[in-house]
């Protein structure tokens, strides 16, 4: 029997991607994993379910005009309790994951490997006990072996892949950045807990202008995996900054992946004044009305908070609003990320 994945995004950010059969509606599936989404009647009479489809193809079955509206339907929202998927989807759900009676999922992995990329960063490579299923782009908390500590990374792998990838910025001290340099060890146990987060690869409509910030990279790596792997029409136009030629890491593969995809102009920046390099300076040094394509395309950004306020305020002097910003700022501590 054909069944499809369908990503719950709660507006708390954490995300839950069940299994629906070609022939299940999605409250029936999500009850059946027990996950209690809103509803009170199931007959598409009372509207307490409906959600709004980012993504996907589905049949909705009857409901009434007072549960949702014809105007409704065709901006995207459905009523769960009527929807019958045609195709994987991604439901944004206007309640909690507490309220639902979920939370992050808690997965076992193993570490198989740490490479050092350059003097700032880290590859952390591991094997989940089983596939995760996560929107590219997302984040999970890895827990740091022989402490009570976790720390918060994105996805550089692609979704639901057999082995797991996290780009790690080198931090002196750091909790996680002490353990990969010194003490990793291959068949370590991590716990992966997600995933979460509100800064994932919406369905491609229009121009993308992604930017991303030293290990901000990962997010994007996540991503060209899916768009490499399903293709799009639409153009993509990758910046990559880092401040010495040496912190270009997993360049070859961006290219590999860019190459496959067809349509991916990348764009490298340098901040140090003692490389020499095409571009020099900042993100915004570069970015013009014109990769804006008149605000008709969506930005991504992922980096440290400084680039991402700096971004917002050139796109003001520009003069130019995209028709989507999607960023996430995350912190030299190694805290958790803030997406938006």
């Amino acid at each position: 029997m054909t069944h499809y994945n369908i990503a719950l995004n709660f507006e708390d950010g954490v995300t839950r991607v069940i299994e629906c059969e070609d022939d299940e509606k999605v409250t029936d599936a999500a009850f059946r994993q027990k996950i209690n989404l809103p509803m009170d009647c199931r007959d598409g009479v009372c509207g307490t379910c409906k959600c709004f489809a980012e993504k996907g193809e589905y049949e909705l079955e009857f409901y009434m005009d007072e549960s949702m509206s014809d105007e409704e339907a065709e901006q995207g929202y459905v009523l769960t309790c009527q929807m019958i998927p045609e195709s994987d989807c991604v439901l944004r759900v206007p309640a909690s994951s507490a309220v639902c009676k979920t939370a992050p999922e808690a997965v076992q992995a193993e570490v198989l490997g740490v490479d050092r990329l350059s003097e700032t960063s880290f590859s952390l490579r591991v094997k989940p006990a089983k596939p995760i299923g996560f929107l590219p782009g997302q984040y999970v908390n890895v827990t740091v072996p022989g402490t009570q500590k976790h720390r918060s990374y994105s996805f550089s792998s692609a979704p639901g892949a057999d082995i797991a990838t996290f780009l790690v910025r080198n931090i002196p001290g750091g909790v996680m950045s002490s353990y990969l340099g010194e003490g990793a060890k291959t068949g370590d146990s991590v716990t992966l807990t997600g995933p979460m987060g509100a800064f994932y690869l919406r369905p491609m409509e229009r121009a993308q202008l992604w930017l991303a910030g030293g290990t901000g990279l990962a997010p994007f790596l996540s991503m060209l995996e899916q768009v490499a792997e399903q293709g799009t029409d639409q153009p993509i136009t990758l910046f990559y900054a880092v401040t010495n030629a040496a912190d270009l890491v997993e360049l070859d593969r961006v290219n590999a992946l860019a190459g496959k995809i067809g349509n991916v102009t990348v764009i490298t920046v340098l901040a140090a004044e003692e490389d020499t390099h095409e571009r020099k300076g900042f993100v915004t040094d570069h970015v013009t009305a014109e990769d804006l394509n008149g605000g008709d395309c969506d930005v991504y950004l992922c980096g440290p908070p400084p680039m991402v306020d700096a971004v917002r305020t050139h796109f003001g002097k520009l003069g130019v609003e995209p028709a989507n910003f999607y960023f996430e700022k995350f912190n030299p501590t190694e805290a958790e990320g803030v997406a938006t």
